[in-house]
């Protein structure tokens, strides 16, 4: 049975815990942000989700991204090579009168971005290093530290993560990918739901593939 839309949504402004801090954020439809998260110049895309104690800095999230509980994306860089890798030396603001933060520093961290694609879960506790991209549909095993850019459709765990397997074979993926769901409209999204939860995978792309609505 048809619903006018007004029925079948809900009001899609962003949810933000009030314990969250955000500075400089970006946040989609339907986006939650959870207690104590903080987040640093971040984009976050339609639907995508932190979980509690979450942090990220410098990062682009997908759409229908899931972030699990005490996860960190883009860890914190250290200048290692310097006589102390305090932040002494980077934000010396903290500490002292007439001393500013260090603006290349800075600068070397922004250059250093995260980049997350759509429908992807990052597992409890997982670690994502900076300068790392995630591929579409992947999933991150919770505690993961993810040195190295992960493929499209790729389950990786460990420490560092390695993949374990794929989710979905080569020829699927791609579908998936030519699909691009996530951008559906939101009429759209709650018509395929019940299908996405009774169909296996194949049978819904051949039936939404087609759909031209």
């Amino acid at each position: 049975m048809n619903r006018p839309e007004n029925l079948i949504l809900k009001d899609a402004e962003p949810r933000i815990h009030p314990t969250a801090e955000l500075k400089a954020c970006k946040l989609g439809r339907y986006a939650s942000v959870g207690e104590r998260v903080i987040l640093r110049e971040v984009t976050v895309g339609d639907f995508s989700y932190f979980e509690r104690h979450s942090e990220a800095i410098y990062t682009t999230i997908g759409k229908f991204c899931s972030i699990a509980a005490n996860s960190r994306i883009n860890a914190l860089e250290h200048p290692i090579e310097r006589l102390t890798q305090h932040k002494v030396s980077y934000r010396p603001n903290e500490y002292f009168r007439w001393l500013g933060v260090d603006t290349q520093f800075r600068a070397r961290r922004q250059a250093k971005a995260v980049n997350v694609g759509h429908d992807v879960w990052i597992g409890h506790g997982a670690v994502i290093v900076p300068g790392v991209t995630i591929g579409n549909g992947a999933v991150i095993g919770a505690n993961a530290v993810v040195t190295h850019d992960v493929a499209p459709y790729t389950i990786v765990a460990g420490i560092p993560a390695k993949p374990l397997r794929l989710r979905f074979r080569a020829d699927v993926a791609a579908r998936i990918e030519t699909l691009a769901w996530w951008d559906w409209a939101p009429e759209k999204l709650a018509r395929a739901i019940p299908d996405m939860q009774a169909m296996p995978i194949e049978a819904f792309l051949d039936r939404w593939e087609n759909d031209p609505a």
